[in-house]
């Protein structure tokens, strides 16, 4: 690391004004910086807050705790490969097979968004932030594994660009990156992002050999055409409720592994990176919500266990990850609680009311991002106000 140290520091005047690479200044800090902690320091002079962790050190967080469901996705992306030919495979080879599918999208995604990020960067004469490191991964994870390679590319410039340079770039946008990227596959490529033939790689193949019986369906897919709760299968096996928690099932790349997503939020929440608080109040929200649905509701798809919403489709991941982007989540403290809550409500209404959308949470998060502001902003008037109220009670005392 020394060596590569002192080769930095050689070359890094080339870049400086008067060197002969200045325009790509903000282009060499950004890989210095992702090297090594930047040796700049606040001034002498002014208010300054100094904290040991800056946007790179949460954004290395947010990817450490996205590697286990990373993990696993890649291992039951090769599950489910071999489960639908019907061969016998052990875990590295279901694990090096998924690794081989998963590992070019994440490459698209983030070849495509860096390019759009490094090329805004150069045209503002400004640094290139982190936060695409986060998004680049987020991307891969909430797609079919047999989405085209190019639209993940589009989906993921489009997202750079309407979510987040129009706004300003990093820290400037008012929705999820990420989400966004999904809307607009959903949108724009339904065929690609629905049904039952995306969520399994290879089985979209004319030729591909498949086994009797099989079927490439996610549970909430079964649930929408008919489906009994207790009667759900996977593949051609009934489904149970262990399966649903660790994840054993078709689905996006990282969000079918309710135990991998657990263990990503532990991490988050003891680094203190992501709010608990939405967390909690948005798994409130889901079970509020849907026992309401199993108490009134009176189609089938009211009556599907409440506490199966958690375990079902991508709402953990979308709580866990998303929802907690603190540059598009409520601020204030009272605001989490609210907007976490309302974020598990609308989910299950857009879920259920609409089965057409069985991945209501991604809608949910998007209005939730829009309503943010306003829901720290009743909650500031509110606080002003209490506050007024006790000063004027005070004087009348006095």
């Amino acid at each position: 690391m020394k060596a590569l140290r002192k080769y930095l520091d050689k070359i890094k005047p080339n870049f400086e004004e008067g060197g002969k690479h200045p325009k790509l200044k903000s282009t060499f800090e950004a890989f210095e910086s992702f090297l090594f902690v930047p040796n700049e320091t606040t001034g002498a002079k002014g208010a300054h807050i100094r904290d040991a962790v800056d946007l790179k050190r949460t954004i290395t967080m947010v990817i450490i705790a996205l590697l286990p469901a990373l993990f696993f996705g890649m291992w039951n992306v090769g599950y489910w490969h071999h489960a639908m030919t019907g061969e016998e495979a052990g875990f590295f080879c279901n694990l090096f097979y998924g690794l081989g599918q998963v590992l070019p999208i994440i490459a698209v995604s983030y070849i495509s968004g860096l390019f759009l990020e490094f090329m805004f960067a150069q045209i503002r004469k400004e640094q290139v932030n982190e936060g695409f490191l986060a998004t680049g991964l987020l991307i891969p994870m909430i797609v079919p594994v047999d989405c085209p390679l190019w639209m993940v590319a589009i989906a993921t410039m489009f997202a750079v660009l309407i979510g987040k340079e129009v706004f300003g770039g990093t820290g400037m946008n008012i929705v999820n990156p990420a989400l966004l990227a999904r809307a607009f596959l959903f949108f724009a490529y339904p065929g690609k992002m629905s049904g039952d033939k995306v969520w399994v790689a290879g089985l979209g193949d004319e030729g591909t050999k498949v086994v009797d019986g099989f079927s490439g369906a996610t549970p909430l897919g079964e649930l929408a055409h008919g489906t009994a709760f207790d009667a759900l299968k996977v593949g051609n096996e009934p489904l149970s409720i262990l399966d649903m928690f660790l994840g054993y099932m078709p689905g996006s790349i990282g969000e079918t592994s309710t135990l991998c997503i657990l263990i990503g939020a532990v991490i988050l929440i003891w680094t203190g990176v992501a709010s608990w608080k939405i967390m909690v109040s948005g798994v409130l929200g889901v079970l509020g919500m849907g026992l309401l649905l199993n108490i009134f509701g009176e189609s089938s798809y009211t009556q599907i266990p409440f506490w199966s919403h958690l375990l079902l489709g991508g709402f953990a991941f979308g709580i866990v990850f998303m929802a907690t982007d603190p540059v598009t989540a409520a601020q204030t403290e009272t605001g989490k609680w609210i907007y976490g809550f309302l974020i598990g409500v609308v989910a299950i209404l857009v879920r259920v009311v609409n089965p057409a959308f069985p991945e209501g949470v991604m809608l949910a998060i998007l209005l939730m991002n829009v309503c943010a502001p306003l829901i720290d902003h009743i909650v500031v008037r509110q606080n002003v106000k209490r506050r007024l109220n006790r000063a004027k009670v005070a004087a009348q005392k006095n």
